[in-house]
């Protein structure tokens, strides 16, 4: 199982972006670097939901095109994407797992159902789906 590592900053800002979207979902992609099991996020991207849509996702093609070229010039790797879910579990939804083309990718979806936003990130492959170990971090904080 892959761990992904996240840093609070990176974090607390996906969180902020994803608010001030509300209700609609939010939307993005995420990069940095892969060594073995460990997939380390150094760079959120976020991308326009172009169906701005409370139970969906669309991401608009030429920021993803803008990013991929981003992430390569940066020296990074497309770990996955992120989405929101504005009144349902952190868990793939059907469309979700049908839209899940990359079973290398990790999907991070993070849900204001309850007060406290929850974010996990999920293996999708063959229709099926697990959740993965991933860890928010900081400076003094590190596992």
């Amino acid at each position: 199982m892959s761990i992904i590592r996240i840093k609070n900053t990176l974090y607390n800002e996906l969180v902020a972006y994803a608010k001030e979207h509300l209700p609609e979902e939010a939307c993005g992609i995420v990069a940095g670097k892969i060594e073995g099991d460990e997939k380390l996020i150094e760079k959120v991207y976020f991308l326009e939901n172009v169906d701005h849509a409370e139970d969906h996702f669309t991401m608009n093609p030429k920021d993803q095109l803008a990013t991929i070229k981003d992430i390569r010039a940066n020296g990074m790797v497309q770990i996955g994407n992120w989405h929101s879910h504005p009144s349902s579990p952190s868990r793939p939804s059907v469309e979700d797992i049908r839209l899940s083309y990359d079973s290398k990718a990790s999907y991070l979806i993070l849900s204001f159902m309850t007060d406290a936003p929850v974010i996990n990130s999920f293996h999708v492959e063959n229709g099926e789906y697990s959740k993965e170990d991933l860890r928010i971090y900081n400076d003094e904080y590190w596992f």
